[in-house]
């Protein structure tokens, strides 16, 4: 079939599109994303870029593509978002390429609604679908709502603001006055259950509005003596912990054996003592306060599940005149807490076999569970009370079920910050969300936040992040709908797909939605009874290799093969043919095997694409994420790859082993190139080479081993591997000898010393002597052993234009050192020691930082030294730009003119 090309088949800007996606990542206020929680949404700024370059066509002009580029850059600035001129460039290339009806959008796994959003925002019809119920309400908030009242003046009985409203602002306005009303009920009825405090005199006495109380769980001690008395399980002593302000509980054991704490402020003669609390390992392991007996794990689960499980109240933070205000606990606001009772929990049980609850393995097996009976009594009389406010403003049916949607979803994020797994950042002073991180673990130590005060994690806070998320939606754009459907019954026909599907086993949505739901159904079950239908999400025929609910590993993969191929199947068969699929994909699970290292999550998806008829035209690693490390021995992935599909033509032949294994060499280094040329992270080069090998594969109907057996994905993949592995050697090639000798030392010894007798064997081979070594500043001879010198061992006023030829290595260590510096470092001292290098040294110093995180990875296994090198990648882009507003003073004139001795 012949079609005419799109930009994204041919070209695309990335540097912008990924420098715009990381900048998005740190935006707050007025991002959709406020509306409501979502694992794993896309940034914005990618969405609409792909989108674009999906949908205009490639011109085949350099000059011409160039004006593309031109308006992709503005496009994806988050300041241009809203921004009508820039948007409605976009607009008309679009409709140049399609007329006034260009085909609709479909995504079938919308999750938190980015790419419908961005079709939207573009002009085009918007048309997405989820199985889970939580993400399709969250995706008929965000495209279908506001454009239906559209300029519309807000209806609520109160004082309007006299002007004409644009865009979504009647609405936002609406949902202000409804939550105001809300608040101001909820105080009345419940308030009492909220005391303040009394404040000291040193912050002028009288009484505060408490921001936080401070809970700990207790269990039994495990000494007869104890007769039975609870003790706390202490995570942390810690309330505050910042440079200047430290603030710490320390227990005191009353003669009849009550425990108390006393609030202390200062320095403390020990901090490690004060931050392990009375933990005693990972785990569950604590010391008894009591006697000093061990709590072991399997002792607090026992306790879990007969019930004997409580809370103490250990200390409460208040508003000050001054800021927080760490005050003793009292029992009076302990009882408080606990001195009435919910008229309804959510006492729907965990899924049996879940493997992102922890609490389960405790006895606390319902999500009712995860809420004291204050937090339940809050956030139902705040969901009771919206049918109230909203029924009493004369507005359409239709408006006052947005309203009711919105205010839903308001007090639905406020369980975020209204839980038992809420906790207290002790370096900010602010409680932390519940998803942290993409699981519900147990937390021993909880900080109950007050609804009614005026600190982060109120309720009217939420609703204000939420209304400034509604005012960026594009209330003027296109047509959207949204509902709850099985991806792999949706009708694809003559829609243009974009879809970032589910990552194989690494997040359960459904599992983790269910903490949502349980409150959205109480209050929207009548609104949407298609939705709301189950007492929980939905989870067999969630698309996730769930290994406890599919009945083992191999079981899971199949089922997630079969779906995902029956979605796929359906794309490639019924899409519309003028425009090419987009699927984004961000996966890493290494497992590691005597053949090579692939990923099962990507074998298993590419099999999906490659078996439903999809041939992978282009791929393009963006930036979707950002991540500040890598945490324990997990690398954090910051990429996805964004394969574009094309149905692969019916008459596509076949290749042999060696065939693509040469076509393989020929083709990969190049886009191995572009990718380090884009930056990508050295964390994601493995995954992102991947979507070029797949799609040399992908255009054959097979490749056949020498057996002619049909080559599986997971054995193409490792030849991808061995193809990248002999890239990342061969650029060892262009270093200076001494680089290319601490490159192979560093990967036999890392920092440590080795026989002399090795290292002078291997200097020969790189054609210079130990000695020039230590002559060039990155080597140590003693006593029979050789060492690389570690960074913080580098001269401190080392300056590049000061030596004659600097090593790569050393330029590569003394960078990394500048990078992770305060004060002058960071990626202004970064940019400023570039700047110094000059050009001629900054690409063989990038090169050797992807090289030596690949040594760090998957040889030495040396996670903290690999982060170095990935953080100064993924910083590159930043502190280039900065380097080149760098004005430096004159070299020192020290050895200018020495040079380093070489043998030969």
């Amino acid at each position: 079939m012949t079609y005419r090309k799109k930009l994204i088949e041919v070209a695309l800007p990335l540097d912008a599109i990924n420098a715009a996606a990381v900048r998005e990542k740190a935006i707050k206020k007025g991002h959709p994303s406020s509306l409501h929680l979502w694992w794993a949404r896309r940034p914005l700024a990618a969405c609409r870029a792909i989108l674009f370059a999906q949908l205009v066509d490639d011109p085949s002009d350099e000059k011409e593509r160039e004006r593309l580029f031109n308006i992709i850059e503005k496009l994806v600035k988050w300041e241009n978002t809203t921004n009508e001129e820039v948007l409605e460039e976009a607009r008309a290339e679009i409709r140049r390429c399609w007329g006034d009806a260009p085909p609709p959008i479909y995504d079938p796994f919308s999750g938190g609604a980015s790419i419908p959003l961005e079709a939207q925002r573009l002009g085009v019809p918007a048309r997405a679908s989820d199985l889970n119920p939580v993400a399709a309400l969250i995706g008929k908030a965000s495209i279908e709502f506001p454009p239906q009242f559209h300029n519309q003046p807000p209806q609520h009985p109160g004082l309007k603001k006299q002007h004409s409203y644009r865009g979504a602002e009647g609405l936002v306005e609406d949902i202000r006055y409804c939550a105001q009303q809300i608040n101001q009920r909820a105080w009345q009825k419940i308030g009492d259950l909220y005391p303040k405090v009394a404040l000291p005199a040193h912050e002028g006495g009288g009484q505060g509005t408490v921001m936080a109380w401070f809970w700990e769980r207790t269990v039994p001690s495990p000494n007869p003596r104890a007769q039975g008395a609870h003790v706390p399980l202490i995570r942390t002593y810690w309330l505050c912990n910042k440079p200047k302000k430290k603030v710490w509980r320390v227990p005191h054991i009353a003669p009849d054996g009550k425990i108390t704490f006393a609030i202390r402020q200062g320095t403390p003669d020990d901090a490690r003592a004060i931050a392990m609390g009375t933990k005693r390992g990972r785990g569950a392991h604590f010391t008894c306060l009591r006697t000093g007996d061990a709590i072991t794990p399997d002792y607090v689960r026992a306790q879990g599940k007969a019930g004997r499980m409580g809370w103490m109240l250990t200390a409460i933070a208040a508003e000050g005149k001054r800021g927080r205000v760490y005050l003793e606990a009292n029992e009076e606001h302990a009882q408080k807490a606990f001195s009435q009772k919910p008229h309804w929990c959510p006492d729907n049980p965990f899924p049996p076999h879940s493997t992102k609850i922890d609490t389960l393995r405790y006895g606390l097996g319902n999500f009712s569970d995860l809420f004291m009976d204050r937090q339940t009594i809050a956030l139902t009389t705040f969901l009771d009370l919206i049918p109230d406010v909203v029924d009493a403003i004369d507005a359409s049916p239709a408006y006052r079920q947005a309203l009711t949607t919105y205010l839903a979803l308001w007090v639905s994020n406020c369980a975020e910050r209204q839980s038992t797994n809420t906790t207290w950042y002790v370096s900010q002073e602010s409680l932390r969300d519940v998803f942290s991180r993409q699981a519900i673990p147990m937390v021993w130590g909880t900080a109950e936040g007050n609804p009614f005060s005026s600190s982060p994690g109120n309720f009217l806070g939420q609703v204000d992040a939420l209304a400034k998320a509604v005012a960026t939606l594009p209330a003027r754009g296109a047509e959207g709908k949204v509902v709850r459907q099985d991806a792999r019954e949706v009708d694809f026909s003559d829609f243009v797909i974009s879809t970032d599907p589910p990552y194989y086993d690494n997040i359960n949505y459904a599992e983790l939605a269910d903490f949502f739901y349980v409150w959205l159904r109480r209050a929207l079950r009548s609104h949407y009874p298609q939705l709301f239908q189950t007492t929980l999400t939905p989870k067999a025929e969630e698309l996730v290799a769930h290994q406890k609910r599919h009945g083992g590993r191999e079981q899971a993969d199949q089922f997630f093969l079969d779906g995902m191929k029956r979605v796929i199947g359906h794309m490639a068969k019924q899409g519309c043919p003028e425009a090419p699929a987009t699927l984004y994909y961000a996966f890493r699970q290494s497992e590691v095997e005597d053949d090579g290292t692939s990923s099962r999550g990507w074998a298993t998806f590419l099999q999906a694409v490659v078996e439903a008829g999809y041939a992978v035209n282009r791929t393009w690693p963006v930036r979707t994420e950002l991540v500040a490390g890598l945490r324990g021995k997990e690398n954090a992935l910051t990429t996805s790859v964004v394969l574009v599909c094309r149905p692969r033509p019916s008459d596509a032949g076949t290749t042999t082993r060696g065939a693509f294994a040469r076509e393989l060499k020929r083709t990969l280094p190049k886009a191995l190139h572009a990718m380090q040329l884009a930056n990508i992270a050295p964390v994601d080069v493995p995954q992102a080479s991947i979507g070029p090998g797949i799609g040399i594969f992908s255009r054959y109907h097979a490749v056949l081993e020498s057996n002619d057996d049909k080559m599986t994905i997971k054995q193409a993949l490792q030849l991808i591997n061995h193809q990248l592995d002999e890239f990342l050697a061969e650029q060892e090639g262009e270093f200076d000898p001494e680089t290319r000798f601490a490159r192979r030392w560093f990967a036999q010894n890392g920092y440590g010393a080795g026989p002399f007798g090795d290292a002078d064997n291997m200097a020969r081979a790189c054609g210079i002597s130990v000695e020039s070594l230590g002559e060039a500043g990155i080597a140590q001879s003693s006593g029979g052993k050789v060492r690389l010198l570690r960074r913080e061992e580098l001269p401190k006023d080392w300056d590049p234009r000061s030596v004659a030829n600097p090593t790569i290595w050393a330029c590569c260590q003394h960078l990394i050192h500048a990078h992770a510096l305060e004060g002058e470092g960071g990626e202004n001292g970064a940019a400023g020691m570039l700047k110094k290098m000059g050009a001629q040294h900054a690409e063989g110093v990038k090169n050797l930082a992807y090289g030596l995180y690949d040594v760090c990875d998957t040889k030495r296994g040396d996670r903290q030294e690999a982060l170095a090198y990935n953080s100064l990648i993924t910083a590159w882009g930043s502190i280039t730009d900065k380097a080149k507003g760098v004005s430096l003073s004159p070299a020192r004139q020290g050895n200018l003119n020495l040079q380093r001795k070489r043998n030969g």
